[in-house]
C-alpha cells in the first residue's frame, strides 16, 4: 500500500496528518506513534488505526516544514519496515499484558476438564470439546479486545481511563444503566417464555412436564392451562419490556446527539478565528451533523443489540453446561468462529468507511463549492466541466460504498450459514442422544429452541461491529474538532462601552500569516478619538490586518495594540468587540428577512430603530421596494441581493450596533459613487464624537477624514496628513489620486 502522508491541519507546537498506511492497522499504528515519539523535539504522538488520523505536537519553536518532513520520513521508514518483514511490526507489549489471557486459558480447561471428571468418562468427550470452544473464544474474544481497544484508546485520547463508549455517554450514564437493566429483564423474559414454549412441546408429547407438576399441576389439560397463563404472562412481559428498553435507548441515543451537538458547536464558535479558518467548512458541518448523528444511533440500536447478546450468553451457557453438556459444544460452537470471521471483517471494515467516508467529504465540498460559485460557472459556461466533476467524485463514492457493501453482505451471510448449520447440527447430535438414552427428552425440549434465540442474535454481530467502528471514527473526528484551541477570553480588563473614547494606537506591531512574510513589521501609528481616519494603500498592506488585531481575530507576535490606552490582550473579548462595530468588504448575512439580518446582534431594537438604521446607510429606498419590505426573505448568504444592497444591509447593522469605534473595510466598495456620497453625508451626523477607521482602495471614499495613512507595502506607513496635505506632497497619495481621478474623467 502506498504510505501517503498529507498534512490536516498545521498549527504552532500542533500538526494533524492523514496517513492511509495506518487505516486498519493498529499495530502498524502503534509502531509509527512509537517512532515519532523517540524523535527529539516531538512531546506526544498518537496514530488511529479507525481513521488514519495521526496527532503530532512538538516543540512550538521548530518549524512547521521541518516537523512535516519528519513526519513523512517516519511513516516512509516504518512502511519499509512493515514490508521488509511481510507483517505489520509491533513493540513488544508489557509484561502483564501477555499474561493477561493466562488466568483465562487455565480457567477455560480447568472447567472443562473438572466437568468431565465430575460427569464421568461417558461425557468427557463433549465437555472437553466444549472447553475447547470455549477456550477458543477466549482467544478470540482477547485478541478482538486488544485490537479494539487500539481504536478506542485512539478516541478516547491520551490520559483517558474510560471507554470511549462510556465518555459519549457522559451525562447520560444512568439512563444508560437504566436502558441496560431493562434489556436484560427483557432477554430474560424471552428466555423464559422460550422455555415456556418448550415444556407446551413436552406436554402434548409425553402428557406432561415435571416442572409444573412440582408446582401441583398434574393433569395434561392443568397443564396445558397453566403454561397458557404462562405464555401470556411472558409475552405480555416481553412485549412491555422490550417497549420500555427500546423506548429508553432511543430516548439515550437522542439525548446524546443532542448533547453533543450542542457541545461541539458550542465549542467551534469560540475557536480561534483563524483555525477556524483553515478547516473546510463541509468537514466542519459533517461533524457537527453526520459524525454526531453516528453517536446517537449507535446507543438508539446496537447498544441495546450487544446488551441482548450478552444477556443472552450469560443464561445459556451455564444452563447448557448443567442440564445438557453433550450439546453444549455443538451449540456454542458457532461463536469462535463468528468472532473470529467479525474480527476479520472488522480490520477491513475499518479501511473502507475510512476510505468511504474521505470521498463524501470531498463530494461534499465540491458540491458545496461549485453551488456557491454558480456566477462564477455560468459565467466561464463550465456547467458541463463541474458536472463532471461531481460525477467522477460520486463514482467514487459509489464504487467504495459497493466494495463495502459487498464486504458487509458477505460477511452477514457467511455468519448466517455458520448459525444454520450449528442448529441443524444441534437437533442432530441432540436427538441421537435423546435416542440412546444419554440425554432426557424433558430437558432437551426446552433447550432446543432456545440457541436459535441468540445464534440470530449473533448474526448481527458484524453489523453491530460495523457500527462500532463508524462511531468510534466519528467520535476521533469530534474529538479532534474540540482539540483545536479556543479563543483565550483576555485578561480581566472590563470595557464600558459608554465610558470608551476610542483612542487606538499601535506601537511596534509585528505580525505575519503563518508561512508568509511579516504583513506589518514595527508598525506605529495613532488612531484619535471621535475622528474619521481612513486607511489606504496597495492590497497586501496590512489594511485589514490593523483591523484584524483591533478585533483581536489574531494577536501581535511582537508590539501592543492599544485602546484608550489599554492592550487590547487585557481586555475580556466580549467587551472589546462589542465597543467595536465593523463591516467587512464581503459581508455575511444569514438566511433570514431583511429585518432580521439589520437586527442581528442587537435582537431587542425596535422597528423604528431598524428603520433609522437602515436609513443612515442609504438601504430604506430600496428595502422598501422590495416584495415584502422589511420581512423580505433574501436566502443564504443574501442572494437575491446585490453587492451593493448586502453591503449596506452590513452598513445598517452596524449602525444599529451604535459601537463607539466602527471600522469600515471597503464597506461601500461595491455602490456606486452617487450612493456612496450620500452614505457619507448621513454618516457625518453618525460619526460625531465616535472613532471611525475606513480602509477603502477608492480615495474618493476617504478625502473627508480627519487623517489619511498611506501603507505601502511591509506594512510601512509611507505617507500621512489629510486630503489636501497629501495632494501638496506630490507623493504617493497625489499619484493614486490622479490615477483614480484620470479613470473617472475617461
Amino acid at each position: 500500500m502506498e504510505p501517503g502522508a498529507s498534512p490536516r491541519s498545521v498549527t504552532p507546537g500542533r500538526q494533524r496528518w492523514d496517513v492511509r498506511l495506518v487505516v486498519g492497522r493498529p499495530r502498524t499504528a502503534e509502531l509509527l506513534a512509537s517512532a515519532l515519539r523517540h524523535i527529539p523535539g516531538i512531546t506526544e504522538a498518537q496514530a488511529s488505526s479507525v481513521t488514519g488520523g495521526v496527532l503530532v505536537r512538538h516543540d512550538a519553536r521548530l518549524r512547521a516544514t521541518d516537523i512535516g518532513r519528519i513526519i513523512r520520513r517516519a511513516v516512509a521508514r516504518v512502511a519499509e519496515e512493515t514490508a521488509s518483514t511481510g507483517r505489520t511490526a509491533r513493540p513488544a507489549p508489557p509484561a502483564d499484558r501477555g499474561l493477561a489471557v493466562r488466568p483465562v486459558l487455565a480457567v477455560g480447561g480447568g472447567v472443562a476438564a473438572g466437568t468431565a471428571l465430575l460427569k464421568g468418562p461417558a461425557l468427557s468427550r463433549q465437555l472437553v470439546a466444549a472447553g475447547g470452544v470455549a477456550v477458543a473464544t477466549a482467544v478470540v474474544l482477547r485478541k478482538a479486545w486488544r485490537r479494539t481497544a487500539d481504536a478506542a484508546q485512539a478516541a478516547a485520547g491520551p490520559g483517558s481511563e474510560r471507554h470511549p463508549l462510556l465518555e459519549i455517554a457522559g451525562p447520560h450514564r444512568r439512563r444508560l444503566y437504566r436502558a441496560a437493566a431493562l434489556s436484560v429483564a427483557c432477554q430474560a423474559a424471552e428466555m423464559a417464555l422460550g422455555t415456556f414454549l418448550g415444556w407446551t412441546g413436552l406436554v402434548l408429547i409425553k402428557g406432561e412436564a415435571a416442572p409444573l407438576a412440582l408446582l401441583g399441576l398434574t393433569t395434561a389439560s392443568a397443564q396445558l392451562w397453566g403454561l397458557a397463563g404462562l405464555v401470556a404472562a411472558a409475552c405480555a412481559a416481553v412485549a412491555g419490556l422490550s417497549y420500555a428498553s427500546n423506548l429508553q435507548w432511543r430516548r439515550l441515543g437522542q439525548d446524546i446527539e443532542h448533547d453533543w451537538r450542542g457541545r461541539t458547536y458550542r465549542h467551534v464558535q469560540h475557536l480561534d478565528l483563524g483555525q477556524l479558518e483553515g478547516e473546510r467548512t463541509s468537514r466542519v458541518a459533517g461533524t457537527l451533523t453526520n459524525d454526531v448523528g453516528q453517536l446517537g444511533a449507535f446507543f438508539a440500536g446496537p447498544a441495546n443489540d450487544v446488551l441482548q447478546l450478552g444477556t443472552s450468553l450469560a443464561l445459556l451457557v451455564p444452563a447448557f453446561l448443567l442440564l445438557a453438556p453433550q450439546i453444549a459444544w455443538i451449540a456454542f460452537l458457532p461463536i469462535p468462529v463468528i468472532a473470529w470471521l467479525s474480527l476479520r471483517h472488522q480490520d477491513k471494515a475499518a479501511a473502507d468507511y475510512a476510505a468511504t467516508g474521505e470521498h463524501r467529504a470531498r463530494l461534499g465540498s465540491q458540491v458545496i463549492n461549485s453551488l456557491e460559485a454558480g456566477a462564477t460557472v455560468k459565467s466561464f459556461c463550465t456547467e458541463g466541466y463541474e458536472a463532471e466533476r461531481v460525477d467522477e467524485l460520486s463514482e467514487a463514492v459509489q464504487e467504495s460504498s459497493r466494495q463495502t457493501d459487498r464486504s458487509t453482505i458477505h460477511h452477514a451471510e457467511t455468519i448466517r450459514a455458520c448459525t444454520t448449520a450449528s442448529m441443524a447440527g444441534t437437533l442432530l447430535i441432540g436427538g441421537r442422544s435423546v435416542l440412546n438414552g444419554t440425554l432426557r427428552f424433558e430437558v432437551f425440549s426446552p433447550l432446543i429452541g432456545l440457541p436459535q434465540m441468540l445464534l440470530m442474535r449473533m448474526s448481527r454481530l458484524g453489523g453491530i461491529a460495523d457500527q462500532y467502528q463508524r462511531t468510534l471514527a466519528s467520535y476521533d473526528r469530534i474529538q479532534r474538532l474540540r482539540e483545536l484551541p479556543v479563543e483565550a477570553d483576555g485578561g480581566d480588563g472590563t470595557l464600558d462601552p459608554a465610558e470608551v473614547r476610542g483612542e487606538i494606537v499601535l506601537d511596534g506591531v509585528t505580525f505575519a500569516y503563518p508561512g508568509r512574510p511579516a504583513t506589518l513589521e514595527n508598525l506605529s501609528l495613532t488612531i484619535p478619538a471621535g475622528r474619521v481616519t481612513a486607511l489606504v494603500g496597495a492590497t497586501g498592506s496590512g489594511k485589514t490586518t490593523i483591523a484584524r488585531l483591533l478585533m483581536r481575530f489574531q494577536d501581535a507576535e511582537s508590539g501592543r495594540v492599544l485602546l484608550d490606552g489599554q492592550d487590547v490582550r487585557d481586555l475580556r473579548r466580549h467587551d472589546l468587540r462589542h465597543a467595536i462595530g465593523f463591516v467587512a468588504q464581503d459581508p455575511f448575512l444569514f438566511d433570514g428577512s431583511v429585518a432580521d439580518n439589520i437586527r442581528y446582534g442587537s435582537f431587542d431594537a425596535s422597528d423604528e430603530a431598524v428603520v433609522q438604521a437602515s436609513a443612515m446607510a442609504e438601504a430604506h429606498p430600496f428595502i422598501a421596494a422590495l416584495p415584502d419590505g422589511y420581512d423580505t426573505l433574501i436566502g443564504e448568504r443574501g442572494a437575491a441581493l446585490s453587492g451593493g444592497q448586502r453591503q449596506r444591509i452590513a452598513l445598517a447593522r452596524a449602525i444599529l450596533k451604535d459601537s463607539p469605534v466602527v471600522i469600515l473595510d471597503e464597506a461601500t466598495s461595491a455602490v456606486d459613487n452617487e450612493t456612496e456620497a450620500a452614505i457619507q453625508r448621513t454618516l457625518q451626523s453618525f460619526a460625531a464624537d465616535r472613532t471611525m477607521v475606513v480602509i477603502a482602495h477608492r480615495l474618493s471614499t476617504v478625502r473627508h477624514a480627519d487623517r489619511i495613512y498611506v501603507m505601502d507595502k511591509g506594512g510601512v506607513v509611507a505617507e500621512q496628513g489629510t486630503h489636501d496635505e497629501l495632494l501638496a506632497q506630490h507623493g504617493l497619495y497625489a499619484s493614486l489620486w490622479q490615477l483614480q481621478a484620470g479613470e473617472l474623467a475617461a
